[in-house]
């Protein structure tokens, strides 16, 4: 349980999954709403987007907190699994272990995992993400981005892109809040090692602190061609999270950067995907 404060008012946040692992129950029933779209994406869509427009005033008005932050997360996951979708959630222990910030560093396949994350990790450690400076412009979206105060990064000058990861994130640890970056840079369903840059070693060398490897399977919510948020939905495909060691840095880091690439290899592969 983590102690929040949002003005003068002190509430208390619990974890919405409490245990080290999470696998969605047997049992859940599809919604009316998904039955009636014929089994199509739209059936998952109209859920996502309402969750949107329910949160996103909260945002306008500078009142979209942790805590909501969190709740609008699960949502989606419930909107998921009311979707038809399966969800398996792994190695939570290895973030309530640690007292301190982590790097995170991920591999990033679809819209899911930014959806999903906050409500897994936000109760048990307070964290941001390294984001496009173009998803902060949104009308839609962009508030409820811009409300969650992330990095955000041109993509279009690399050296000053890794100069604002490093001093943004090293404020923002030294502040105790976490950060999580996927080093790709683009969602891809396949993961490309040799674009799994090495920043988020930079980052946790320069602040000192510990870096957790995060491997992850979410083709679930596929990418669009047109409109990247609003892919295929693909049911049979399990969407899976692994959380892996906090690993201290020795020397520059590129001993546990390998060691990383190699696990996450590692799990995708046992995941199905190679």
């Amino acid at each position: 349980m983590q102690l929040f404060t949002s003005g003068l008012i002190v509430f208390h946040m619990e974890a919405f999954f409490p245990l080290d692992a999470y696998f969605t129950p047997d049992g859940i029933r599809r919604s009316l709403v998904d039955r009636l779209c014929l089994g199509t994406r739209w059936g998952f869509y109209s859920k996502y987007v309402k969750i949107i427009f329910k949160y996103r005033p909260f945002a306008v008005r500078g009142t979209y907190d942790d805590e909501k932050w969190a709740r609008s997360s699960v949502d989606v996951h419930q909107a998921i699994e009311s979707s038809g979708g399966r969800i398996q959630i792994e190695g939570l222990d290895n973030i309530r272990e640690e007292p301190g910030p982590l790097v995170f560093v991920s591999n990033h396949m679809s819209t899911a995992e930014t959806q999903l994350l906050p409500g897994i990790i936000e109760p048990i450690k307070r964290f941001t993400f390294v984001v496009k400076e173009s998803l902060m412009k949104g009308p839609v979206w962009g508030p409820v981005m811009r409300s969650r105060k992330p990095i955000a990064i041109t993509q279009k000058d690399p050296r000053k892109d890794i100069e604002t990861v490093l001093n943004e994130g090293t404020r923002i640890l030294s502040e105790g809040r976490s950060v999580f970056l996927f080093p790709e840079g683009e969602r891809s369903m396949r993961f490309q090692p040799q674009n799994f840059n090495s920043l988020g070693i930079k980052l946790a060398k320069k602040a000192n602190v510990k870096i957790l490897p995060v491997a992850l399977k979410t083709d679930f919510w596929g990418n669009g061609l047109i409109f990247p948020p609003f892919g295929p939905i693909r049911r049979k495909q399990k969407i899976h999270f692994k959380f892996g060691r906090a690993r201290e840095l020795e020397g520059s880091g590129k001993k546990q950067h390998q060691e990383i690439i190699e696990w996450i290899i590692e799990h995708l592969g046992k995941w199905g995907l190679r």
